[in-house]
């Protein structure tokens, strides 16, 4: 099984620099990954539709205890994110409450302090490497760093994902110690970003092949989509970023399932995900 060394501190130092709860919360409503976001009520609604129905593209591993129907979700997404908990408003851009997101990426922090106190091994993906992938590198560094074994299992593995257009064959990779899939026509292992994909199959892929090699199994595992709902619903504390078009981390976490849920708009441009690193780390006490 891969596993990326643990790294001097050198490489994630840059970050370092304070950001406080102030400026982050202004940064969340100037980029627009917290206030008014660019996830629309429509896409809320079917997303919810879809859950209550229990689609797996939905699920995107999770296997719910409770009977969801469209209103529970609804109302916990309401809850935990702070969008309009009236069904009847059916149109017009989606709101996140960017104070649950910072209460969330404090607990995240938490998480983060407790792996890197323990040295836990930690396993990291992400089904938007386009967009997220530089938030969990930079993650990995600093935990890394700190004394996590950050593991990459089953690299190169085929995985047979269904995708709208049918069976599809990816291949799990690792960028930074950041866990992706690549699709067929991919010409080079290393490169970026990857392949968008919501499917919990990397991630059983990853924990299957980790267990199958003996350990060592991951303390926390760091994922959005299907790498924090499938590795929440197999055991394993997981904690993400989910934006409010998907119920399942949530639900996920109301069960129990998965640790921790920051409510956060997904599809903004890459690097507006940084000064989100920077406080995790700040609050986590990794940034020194």
């Amino acid at each position: 099984m891969g596993r990326v060394p643990a790294r001097g501190a050198a490489g994630w130092r840059t970050i370092a620099c304070v950001v406080t709860a102030d400026r982050l919360r202004a940064h969340l409503m100037t980029a627009g990954l917290a206030g008014v976001v660019g996830t629309t009520r429509e896409e809320s609604l079917r997303s919810y539709r879809l859950f209550a129905a229990r689609d797996p593209r939905v699920l995107i591993g999770l296997d719910p205890v409770g009977a969801w129907g469209e209103r529970e979700v609804l109302a916990l997404m309401a809850d935990r994110c702070g969008v309009t908990a009236d069904p009847g408003r059916r149109s017009g851009p989606e709101i996140i409450d960017p104070e649950r997101t910072l209460t969330a990426l404090d607990a995240c922090a938490g998480r983060l302090a407790e792996a890197a106190r323990r040295r836990v091994p930690v396993l990291l993906g992400t089904g938007h490497p386009h967009r997220l992938l530089g938030f969990y590198a930079v993650l990995a560094d600093a935990l890394s760093a700190a004394g996590c074994e950050i593991l990459t299992p089953a690299q190169g593995r085929c995985v047979d994902i269904t995708t709208r257009f049918g069976l599809r064959t990816a291949t799990l990779d690792y960028v930074r110690g950041v866990g992706l899939v690549r699709g067929a026509t991919a010409q080079r292992s290393g490169g970026e970003p990857g392949a968008h994909t919501h499917s919990p199959l990397p991630v059983r892929a990853a924990l299957a092949a980790a267990a199958d090699a003996g350990g060592p199994l991951p303390g926390l595992v760091i994922g959005d989509h299907g790498w924090i709902c499938g590795a929440g619903q197999l055991g394993f504390e997981s904690v993400g970023p989910a934006d409010v078009n998907d119920p399942a981390p949530f639900v996920g976490q109301a069960e129990g399932a998965v640790s921790v849920v920051v409510p956060v708009d997904d599809g903004a441009q890459s690097d507006y995900y940084l000064p989100l690193t920077r406080y995790v780390l700040n609050q986590a006490c990794l940034s020194q």
